[in-house]
């Protein structure tokens, strides 16, 4: 069956109708229809895969999907066009181009937690490039893959994109097969498996993972409205967005020792504010009750659950949720610090010194994210430095995603490659190089034999000494002698 898929959708490529600008541009405008036309439909099934509040969805998927297709929309002729390159003075008269060319057939692997946008976001950049693709949504979001499946055939080219649904043993098979890119977001483990893959193939790949995401509180505003919003700002990156199952979300936060109490109870104060009496309506529920069990786990650890100092006692695993918890000092070699938490609980790590955050961050996996909120520039442009990670906000957290304009993507063990935007253009392109040159004229010091003044003209001629190249050719300048060990 895949193998049927795979050499239609191959054999689509080949009779270059992806290729034209028109195809990509229907192509983009029939996945514009879709998530305007089924806005309902794709509310509906991300409440029904992960409980999501209608506003949180739209806020995080649909729109930032309808921003970033009218955005390829209009500068898809721009991204095609390609861009003349400057060449050295031996090379004089070529002219040269770089111009993206797609890659052919691509495989697009999602994850379950932001199941629209991680799914049609890459798939943008796919259809701009003018490729064909497979799209392989999360079995643990069935209702969207199953809106994949049976809808967005009616919008898109059908003989182009293909939706494939199922569980590990259907990726399996699809990863026996060879195509020209595969992009994949999920974990770290599953990373691994798509790498080994691929490299049978030698097929490139991007890998959109995560990790430990911290956050450094510097300080705290001295007025009370802007310690308001930086609460609020905070509590968003962990509680407020998939119920920190998202791969950029706040994982920790580290602050020195004497403004850990207060910091405490501002996050207490201000979830309290944000998600009401009955948080449980508000924020999206665990995904499945696999990930329920691991996160009740990671919480009944003895010396995990003597570190709580709010929540982590309102656990109902018939609705799968788990109260916003924070935690103070648990031990650093529990596993709650030691692998990615994705859930609503949030450690706080104390320091004496503000300044060893930046030791304790570059100790561990580098992150997709790191957050601070801070008013020293001081400290920023070290942190900035002295630490690696995909990106780097200040004063706010997770608005890197919604930005198309900027690279999304990490460093190390939280992934590499980019996208979003024309980064997800040039991701599914390949830039060829088109090198025109006439006959005449031609340098004849490009040639054997060697000599002495062929040598100078090159020293002169890579380095563009335009005149000194005029004063060897008219004999004006004696070339230096071969060194007497030649």
């Amino acid at each position: 069956m895949m193998e049927k898929i795979v050499v239609e959708l191959r054999e689509y490529f080949k009779t270059g109708k992806t290729k034209e600008s028109s195809w990509r541009k229907s192509q983009l405008k029939g996945l514009q229809k879709f998530v305007i036309e089924r806005e309902d439909d794709i509310l509906k099934a991300l409440n029904l895969d992960i409980g999501k509040h209608p506003v949180e969805s739209y806020r995080d998927e649909v729109g930032p999907l309808i921003k970033d297709i009218n955005a390829a929309l209009h500068d898809l002729a721009n991204w095609m066009h390609g861009k003349k390159v400057k060449l050295p003075l031996p090379a004089f008269p070529t002219s040269t181009m770089l111009v993206p060319e797609p890659l052919g057939l691509v495989l697009i692997i999602s994850s379950w937690n932001f199941p629209i946008g991680l799914s049609l976001e890459p798939l943008i950049g796919a259809i701009a490039a003018g490729n064909t693709a497979v799209l392989k949504p999360s079995e643990l979001s069935p209702a969207t893959s199953a809106l994949f499946a049976n809808v967005l055939p009616i919008y898109l080219d059908s003989n182009a994109v293909k939706v494939v649904e199922g569980g590990a043993d259907v990726t399996a098979q699809i990863l026996q097969q060879k195509f020209d890119k595969i992009f994949f977001t999920g974990s770290r483990r599953v990373g691994q498996i798509v790498m080994t893959a691929a490299a049978k193939h030698l097929t490139p790949v991007t890998l959109e993972l995560g990790g430990k995401c911290p956050l450094v509180l510097d300080s705290l505003p001295t007025n009370s409205w802007l310690k308001t919003i930086a609460m609020k700002r905070m509590i968003a990156g962990k509680f407020g967005t998939c119920s920190g199952q998202a791969c950029i979300g706040v994982d920790y936060i580290l602050v020195e020792k004497k403004l850990a109490s207060e910091l405490v109870e501002l996050l207490k104060s201000a979830i309290k504010k944000m998600l009401g009496s009955k948080p449980e309506e508000c924020v999206a529920r665990i995904v499945n009750k696999h990930q329920f069990t691991r996160l009740k786990d990671l919480l009944d650890e003895p010396r995990v659950r003597s570190s709580i100092v709010y929540g982590g006692s309102v656990m109902n695993e018939d609705k799968l949720y788990i109260e916003p918890t924070i935690l103070v000092d648990p031990p650093l070699d529990a596993e709650i610090m030691t692998e990615e938490i994705f859930g609503p609980l949030l450690p706080i790590i104390t320091l004496d010194d503000i300044e060893d955050s930046i030791g304790f961050i570059s100790s561990r996996p580098r992150p997709l994210s790191i957050y601070c909120f801070t008013k020293n520039d001081k400290f920023r442009k070290k942190l900035a430095s002295e630490t690696s990670s995909g990106s780097l906000i200040f004063n706010d957290t997770i608005i890197q995603y919604a930005a198309e304009t900027v690279p999304f993507g990490g460093v190390g063990e939280s992934g590499f490659g980019r996208y979003h935007g024309k980064f997800s253009f040039d991701t599914f392109s390949h830039e060829k190089t088109i090198m025109k040159r006439p006959l005449f004229p031609d340098f004849w010091f490009r040639y054997p034999p060697w000599d002495v003044k062929k040598l100078e003209l090159f020293r002169a001629a890579y380095v563009y000494n335009y005149f000194l190249v005029v004063l060897i050719v008219l004999g004006l300048k004696k070339p230096r002698p071969f060194t007497k060990n030649i």
